[in-house]
């Protein structure tokens, strides 16, 4: 039998989703949950910004307790880690003000999924012939019901979990920081107008 994997974050606050849908913090958080601890310099080379920036950033995921500091290897600058190994936002909230919140965190986090896939596109050249042939980017035209949908997300996420770079550990060496999404949702424009 497979280890229990630690369960992702379930964020239900509107404050919370309102802070994770600044995009600079929503990329810094990704970052950290994909490369493991860096110091706000680190992080300012990785998503373009400054270090003082990216410092204060990093201290307002702090006070949700998104990050934290750990120890210098060096004893200069601390580096900071990511500390859940995944975010759940659960259901759309019929709440007027939590949506909003959820939508904006969202859409936070689909600009950067988009940009990032952007940069692989831009520098493909760059990366050896094993890594090119490995990546993909699908899309799919399914027709499901809302449990079947609901049952294939949660197997996808079971097959991914394992993989997830703040779980996984004692990785091989060749190993390498990866980003990989899943986005599943009825096609507005093939489903008629939405009910209310």
């Amino acid at each position: 039998m497979a280890a229990e994997l630690p369960p992702r974050r379930r964020v239900r606050d509107a404050e919370l989703m309102r802070a994770l849908a600044h995009p600079l913090r929503s990329e810094l958080l990704s970052y950290l949950m994909a490369v493991g601890p860096r110091t706000a310099t680190e992080c300012a080379e990785a998503v373009d910004s400054t270090a003082s920036n990216c410092s204060w950033h990093l201290r307002q995921l702090a006070q949700w307790g998104l990050v934290e500091r750990v120890e210098a290897a060096d004893g200069r600058e601390r580096p900071w880690r990511a500390t859940p190994v995944g975010l759940d936002f659960g259901e759309f909230a019929t709440d007027p003000a939590v949506r909003t919140a959820q939508l904006a965190a969202a859409g936070a986090r689909i600009a950067e999924d988009g940009v990032l896939a952007q940069r692989f596109l831009d520098t493909i050249g760059s990366f050896d012939r094993e890594w090119q042939e490995a990546s993909a980017i699908n899309t799919y035209a399914l027709r499901a019901t809302p449990a079947e949908l609901a049952a294939l997300t949660e197997a996808i996420d079971a097959l991914v979990r394992p993989y997830v770079a703040t779980i996984r550990t004692e990785a091989p060496a060749e190993a390498r920081p990866v980003q990989a999404s899943w986005r599943a949702y009825p096609r507005v424009e093939a489903n008629g107008k939405p009910s209310e």
